[in-house]
């Protein structure tokens, strides 16, 4: 039997993530690049795509106002001191580098979708904002872990370049805090699931509503962002197994969301979002509008 998740853990370790990963300081990164047009050329798609989603937490503040009016404390102790904290950091930083790479800032979309409103005005009902809270985990949870992935692939691959200055006071860093903002998203779904805090017709309702609006990280449901995200996948070397990298972003929601579903690995909608962003990619490239 799995242990029980109490919100007192989840609280230690949202406070202990707070003390012991401090936003990172500009000041703290080497900016010497070696070959600034080899690294360019492997990842600064990529750089430029996690730089736009990392500065864009903001955004992800507001839309988490919307959707979660009565917030926990635990929640917002989270969100507000310490994960959009260190992701604007992040941003900040992986944006400095893209420009030192001769790139242009990256532009991160800012403004809180109609969609999103739409669903926010349901939220005030309790038992709506049970299921919104739950996807928020999910959501969060197959984010954190694409970005826990991306990054350990970047930090090999800047090391293979002898782009030792980017990968320690760079990628390091920014890879250490992820873990951990996936293991809140985790520990917060199952507690959810382990307390039985939605009835029947929520987990139902959650599960349609998952299957109809999955994104993959950074997508924001726009088709230019899909194919972005292709080529991210791709520059990566995770489209050469996507049911592999399947599994490891939709792991955590098989688990709880599909647990009915004996023998799912990760929900088919992964691996299909994965698919389109993938086709779209090669047929419109990475900067396509």
């Amino acid at each position: 039997m799995a242990e029980q998740i109490t919100q007192q853990r989840i609280l230690e370790h949202v406070q202990r993530l707070g003390e012991l990963y401090p936003p990172i300081s500009l000041d703290s990164v080497d900016r010497q690049v070696h070959d600034p047009r080899a690294v360019a050329d492997r990842y600064g798609h990529v750089v430029d795509y996690l730089a736009r989603v990392e500065l864009e937490v903001d955004r992800n503040v507001l839309e988490l106002l919307v959707l979660l009016p009565d917030v926990q404390e635990v929640d917002r102790l989270f969100y507000a001191d310490v994960w959009q904290p260190q992701e604007i950091q992040h941003g900040l930083i992986l944006d400095r580098l893209q420009q030192d790479l001769g790139r242009p800032a990256t532009t991160p979309e800012l403004e809180v979708s109609m969609k999103m409103k739409v669903m926010g005005a349901l939220a005030h009902l309790s038992s709506i904002q049970d299921i919104a809270r739950l996807l928020y985990y999910l959501t969060g949870a197959s984010t954190e872990r694409q970005a826990v992935l991306a990054y350990n692939v970047i930090n090999d691959g800047m090391r293979e370049l002898g782009e030792t200055a980017i990968a320690e006071t760079i990628i390091t860093p920014i890879k250490q805090q992820e873990p951990g903002h996936f293991a809140f998203y985790r520990m917060s779904a199952t507690a959810m699931i382990q307390a039985g805090e939605l009835r029947p017709w929520q987990r139902y309702l959650a599960r349609v509503l998952r299957e109809k609006t999955y994104n993959l990280v950074g997508t924001n449901g726009q088709d230019r962002y899909r194919a972005q995200m292709g080529g991210v996948v791709t520059a990566l070397g995770f489209a050469t197994d996507l049911e592999k990298y399947a599994r490891e972003v939709g792991r955590i929601e098989a688990q709880l969301l599909w647990a009915d579903h004996r023998g799912m690995e990760f929900p088919p909608y992964v691996l299909w979002a994965l698919r389109e962003s993938i086709d779209l990619y090669r047929e419109r490239g990475f900067d396509a509008a």
